[in-house]
């Protein structure tokens, strides 16, 4: 009894110290966020709505009452309801190849698949002008008898979205033990009822947060539909970004930033309710690595598919980026790039390459603000907690949804005057970009962190470790490889980040996206050219480093939801 007693004693008095240091380490996260982000954003929807001192909350009906703003609001819907069905589609048998069979080159293609979702929307908008725009591949072959803009959008948006469905479902599916789904067929079921009773309601969950975040990153689509769609297709971002910075009917903007802030935040709590449930069918599973080659001439068919379906959705729109940055007046070579080391004086103050080396150092700064703050947020997040870190967990997933183009606007609005006067400091985009990749960096490191015994953390806290050494002598070398996967997400972004960066980067210091649309933007097959050798020198990039980061991802272990 006096052992027990002096144990609950003994005891006792660590919990206030463990809250105390999880609201140290969510301490910076929350400055930064709320300096950077909500800030920003309240700013932009206060100067919209509050007129000489009077709220004009009746501005929201007389905008949503507008025809072309309900159309624009039926269109981002349909549009991100029909993206989500065919990603489903497309990529569920990819998860299913990817979980179950082993092949060879296996690593190098989940690598594939994925660089599209951290290519710059720019870019893929710019992949899918290339093969399916005027002058486009399906252009020269099928001529104007096609209009093809719809569907170039909701492909573009499977391209962009295959990865998350490969990786949220296809990560589930592999720690399913098979022999579940063998039992019930010898007690009789059928192939298709066994799969429908056993294997699909432990997907379910999985199935419902890949659906719900591709549903959410093509319903805050703007650089896709920005390039594809032209004027006659708006999503919310896209009208956002005209009332913002052609019309500049900055009420009728923050009614739409509005709207998309409340979708957004029903979207993001649908979607951490089903990663709870996905958490909880993860413990009533067997996770033993279940992969083995194809057997029979239906799974290999269905290899076969998957493979062709890859080739035609990603390689091939990328192949044709390519082949159209190599396509110059003289003859296939390389004189769209050689152009770029001129400056014209009109599009640009500096030569286009120079955009090469900006977007480059300021990618990397943003990875730094972002690993620094997304690796305390994760650390804050270890030890599931109630509602208050659950609402600093979804704060952090914010900025994925929220309206790029009002954060960017608000940058300009807000950080102009001391102590935060920014406007004229090059570390302005490198934090607009880390908004995008504290996300990353959370999810990749928030699973690895929670799988650490805590037990070696009271060992060490026994022995007099510090909070701070304890988590360099046990955590850090468990999480080390989780960090470099977080950190190389990161500068894959923050490197393609556009809708923030097209307000605050400046002339002389173009980031590649800005670079890519602005030369879309203007007339003549020299600045076409110049785009597309300017998306395949940032496509590249991207690809070599998702390429590092499979090198660098354990193999046998999830590193992460990304």
């Amino acid at each position: 009894m006096d052992v027990a007693r002096t144990e609950v004693v003994t005891k006792a008095p660590e919990a206030p110290k463990r809250n105390a240091a999880r609201l140290g380490l969510m301490a910076l996260p929350v400055v930064f966020f709320g300096l950077f982000f909500a800030y920003p954003v309240v700013a932009i929807v206060e100067r919209g709505l509050h007129v000489d001192g009077v709220w004009q909350f009746g501005r929201i009906l007389d905008v949503l009452g507008q025809s072309d703003i309900r159309h624009v609001l039926w269109f981002t819907v349909w549009q991100a309801l029909a993206s989500t069905a065919l990603t489903l589609l497309i990529a569920l048998p990819g998860a299913y190849v990817f979980a179950r069979f082993e092949f060879p080159g296996k690593q190098v293609l989940r690598a594939v698949v994925t660089v599209p979702f951290v290519l710059p929307t720019v870019v893929v908008g710019t992949a899918f002008l290339a093969l399916v725009g005027k002058g486009g591949l399906i252009d020269e072959l099928w001529g104007a008898r096609l209009d093809t803009t719809v569907w170039a959008i909701l492909l573009a948006h499977v391209f962009f979205n295959y990865a998350v469905v490969v990786r949220t479902v296809g990560g589930l599916w592999a720690q399913l033990d098979p022999r579940q789904e063998e039992a019930a067929r010898m007690l009789g079921a059928s192939r298709f009822a066994a799969w429908r009773k056993v294997t699909l309601p432990a997907l379910g969950p999985a199935v419902a947060a890949a659906s719900l975040m591709v549903f959410l990153f093509t319903f805050t689509s703007f650089g896709v539909v920005q390039i594809l769609g032209g004027p006659g297709f708006s999503t919310l971002e896209v009208e956002i970004y005209r009332q913002t910075a052609q019309i500049f009917d900055l009420s009728t903007a923050a009614v739409l930033t509005i709207v998309q802030f409340v979708a957004v935040g029903l979207i993001l709590g649908v979607h951490a309710w089903t990663v709870r449930r996905r958490e909880s069918a993860l413990r009533l599973v067997d996770a033993a690595h279940t992969s083995r080659r194809p057997r029979g001439a239906g799974q290999w068919a269905l290899l076969g598919g998957v493979l062709a379906s890859v080739v035609v959705l990603i390689v091939l729109p990328l192949g044709v980026l390519v082949e159209r940055s190599l396509d110059a007046p003289g003859g296939y070579g390389f004189g769209y790039y050689r152009a770029l080391t001129d400056a014209d004086g009109g599009t640009f103050l500096v030569p286009p390459i120079d955009a090469i080396w900006n977007s480059l150092e300021y990618a990397l700064a943003a990875t730094a603000i972002a690993v620094v703050i997304g690796g305390l947020a994760a650390a804050a997040l270890t030890r599931r907690a109630g509602r208050l870190v659950r609402g600093f967990d979804a704060l952090l997933m914010l900025p994925l949804g929220v309206s790029a183009v009002t954060v960017g606007f608000g940058f300009l609005i807000t950080l102009d005057e001391p102590p935060l006067d920014l406007r004229s400091m090059w570390i302005l985009v490198p934090l607009a970009q880390a908004l995008v990749g504290v996300p990353f960096v959370v999810r990749t490191m928030l699973p690895v962190l929670r799988a650490v015994d805590g037990r070696l953390r009271e060992a060490a806290a026994v022995l007099g470790a510090s909070p701070l050494r304890a988590w360099r002598e046990v955590d850090l070398p468990m999480v080390r490889r989780a960090l470099l996967v977080a950190a190389g997400f990161a500068f894959a972004v923050s490197l393609g980040e556009f809708g923030a960066t097209v307000f605050i980067a400046r002339p002389d210091n173009p980031t590649l996206p800005v670079a890519v649309a602005r030369l879309l933007g203007r007339a003549g097959d020299l600045n076409y050219g110049q785009a597309m050798a300017l998306s395949t020198v940032l496509m590249v990039v991207c690809a070599a480093s998702l390429l590092v980061l499979e090198r660098i991802r354990p193999a046998k272990a999830s590193t992460g939801e990304f």
